[in-house]
């Protein structure tokens, strides 16, 4: 029966059954068998491959089928007992960590002590190095004193001179006394202080003829003069004041010198004694020059070829004001540099008086052939000239208004009074000064005073004659304030001074108000100029000068030195070795000999003067930097440059 009979006929087969049933039950009976099938034979497959492979799977896995086995129990126990090390480790664990944690506590204090050990040993080496610097200096030291040569000295025992006069040999003529042969040098050591025996002029017959205001500004000099002694026995130098006398009792020059040989301290010969003879006026006379004044020496403003005697004697500025202090608010500026007139000079020759002593040496010039020229007629020609052809406002006048001043023979006499000639001077820039005709005549008075004029107001001096000698002229560098012309140069005078440039006339001028003010101004001045000059030629030095209290000037803003909060701390820095010895001062007047030796002039021609000693000064020698690697004593700090 095909299928469409089947379907025809209701789906029924031949056993009655519809033949639907019959196909499905075939198909479930083979499905089922099919399927049981794959169960008996995968199943038991599946299971075999867990079973072999469980001892590899995870705890977890084990225990999911079937009933455990005896290793299985073993190894629960096992894991009990890894789980009981598990829990000892952890608490040996925690033991471990509380132990690690004093450890770092330990190695962090180990730590701080090796910061500090390392600190220490820092400090100890710096220790270590400044105990080096001192053996190194104090080794040095050491070897300097032993090779020193020069060692420092203290000032000594003040020593004084014997009673006993020691024998000086004679020279052949008082012309030909210098200190060498004049001078008593035992009476002056070195640290003798320099000390002055100054004689009273009332206890003498001369002192009756002495100009009264000269004598009392010398009086009073001498009282406040610090080397000034009343112990006549230990004096170096002894003083006379002889002049300026007053004319008309003027004493006779035998006289004079019997007087001056009768004092007590003159010792035959008078040796170490000191006449002055200052001038308060032009017309001083000479009066000493026919007096015999043995191994004394001579100060005075007048002195003739054959008096002077060079290194021996000096020549002192006049006394001008005797008991007056100048008053400076008169002294002119030193500026504008150029004045009104370029140069000046008012004046009268003096031909009228020759002495006898003059006429002589004429005469014999005359015969021998050597007549000094007689250049004043050519002066006075050039000079008129100059004037006359007005290139320069100048002022020449040679003839006085009035009664020229009382001069020697053959000198330029002064015109008018003093107020006038100052007047006159503060309007020139350059102010002549002609010197004596008489060759043989150094210096006068009236030169003299010309000079101090001119210094006062500011007047460059051009003084016609090279042969003069002027004040103090062994220690003033006179070239520096002064113009020194031969006088067969007047034609060239007028050329040389307008070529002279600003700054040098500055320079002069102000070197020239340093001089007036310093040495020639007072009648102290004049005196310790006097004093100064024979103290520095026995090579003594000054009196040092007295100490005062530096006042302390606070800063504007209220801070005492070293209190700045601010100030950079130094820390470590090596300033060299360790001072052992208490603090002490500078060395002070190192150079007191030296000064009177190599720094003459600049002493006496720059501020402040000679007249005292100063601990330090700015213009003392320094030695170069190898000079202290080579034997010269100093302080290195730390180990100097060379350790570098």
């Amino acid at each position: 029966m095909t299928g469409y009979t089947m379907l025809r006929n209701g789906g029924v087969g031949n056993g009655g059954q519809p033949w639907v049933l019959r196909w499905s039950s075939r198909i479930r009976l083979t499905w089922l068998s099919f399927t049981l099938f794959i169960i008996l034979v995968f199943f038991p497959l599946i299971a075999h491959y867990y079973l072999t492979t469980i001892d590899d799977a995870d705890d977890a896995g084990k225990r999911i089928f079937g009933p455990r086995t005896g290793n299985e129990l073993c190894e629960v126990k096992h894991v009990q007992d890894l789980c009981r090390i598990r829990e000892s480790v952890s608490e040996e664990l925690l033991q471990l960590e509380a132990k690690r944690q004093e450890l770092n506590s330990e190695i962090a204090k180990l730590n701080l002590k090796i910061e500090a050990c390392k600190k220490s040993i820092e400090n100890a080496k710096q220790d270590l190095l400044q105990l080096k610097n001192v053996i190194s200096q104090t080794e040095h030291s050491y070897k300097e004193l032993m090779a020193q040569n020069q060692p420092k000295l203290s000032l000594p025992i003040r020593l004084l001179p014997d009673k006993d006069e020691a024998n000086l040999p004679l020279p052949k003529s008082n012309r030909n006394c210098r200190l060498h042969n004049c001078f008593d040098y035992s009476r002056c050591p070195l640290t003798s202080g320099f000390p002055v025996y100054v004689y009273n002029s009332d206890q003498y017959p001369f002192g009756s003829s002495l100009d009264p205001l000269i004598k009392q500004a010398f009086e009073a000099t001498v009282r406040t003069n610090v080397y000034v002694t009343e112990n006549a026995n230990i004096a170096c130098v002894y003083v006379i004041l002889v002049g300026e006398m007053q004319e008309p009792i003027m004493p006779k020059a035998t006289e004079l010198q019997q007087q001056l040989h009768s004092l007590p301290y003159w010792r035959t010969d008078g040796h170490n004694h000191l006449i002055i003879n200052l001038s308060r006026k032009s017309e001083t006379q000479n009066f000493i020059y026919n007096i015999s004044t043995g191994r004394a020496m001579i100060a005075q403003s007048t002195f003739y070829d054959l008096q002077y005697r060079p290194g021996f004697d000096i020549v002192v500025s006049p006394l001008v004001h005797a008991m007056s202090e100048p008053n400076f608010l008169e002294i002119p500026p030193q500026v504008p540099v150029k004045r009104k007139y370029l140069f000046s000079f008012q004046g009268e020759k003096i031909e009228s008086l020759r002495s006898s002593l003059q006429e002589v040496r004429s005469f014999e010039e005359e015969i021998e052939g050597n007549a000094p020229a007689d250049y004043d007629d050519r002066i006075i020609t050039t000079l008129k000239a100059v004037q006359d052809s007005k290139l320069d406002f100048v002022l020449v006048e040679f003839t006085c208004k009035n009664q020229p001043k009382a001069s020697l023979p053959t000198e330029w006499a002064l015109c008018g009074e003093r107020d006038d000639r100052l007047e006159l001077l503060k309007l020139s820039t350059f102010a002549l000064i002609i010197t004596p005709g008489d060759t043989h005549l150094l210096i006068s008075a009236g030169c003299a005073m010309r000079l101090f004029e001119a210094l006062e107001v500011g007047a460059i001096p051009v003084i016609l004659g090279e042969q003069v000698q002027l004040p103090y002229h062994e220690v003033i560098r006179w070239n520096e304030a002064a113009l020194i012309i031969p006088k067969p140069r007047i034609t060239e005078v007028h050329f040389l001074l307008r070529s002279i440039s600003d700054n040098d006339l500055l320079a002069m001028r102000r070197q020239g108000r340093f001089l007036w003010e310093t040495y020639f101004s007072t009648s102290d001045n004049v005196f310790s100029t006097v004093l100064a000059i024979i103290r520095t030629r026995i090579q003594i030095p000054a009196a040092p000068i007295r100490e005062e209290t530096a006042v302390e000037i606070p800063h504007r803003s209220g801070k005492a030195a070293g209190t700045d909060p601010n100030m950079a701390d130094n820390g470590d820095l090596d300033l060299g070795p360790v001072e052992t010895e208490p603090p002490y001062a500078s060395p002070k007047y190192l150079r007191n000999f030296t000064l009177t030796a190599m720094d003459i002039y600049r002493n006496w021609n720059s501020a402040p003067g000679p007249f005292h000693l100063f601990p330090h000064t700015p213009f003392d020698p320094v030695l170069p930097s190898e000079a202290k690697f080579l034997g010269s004593p100093w302080v290195a700090m730390s180990q100097g440059s060379s350790s570098q």
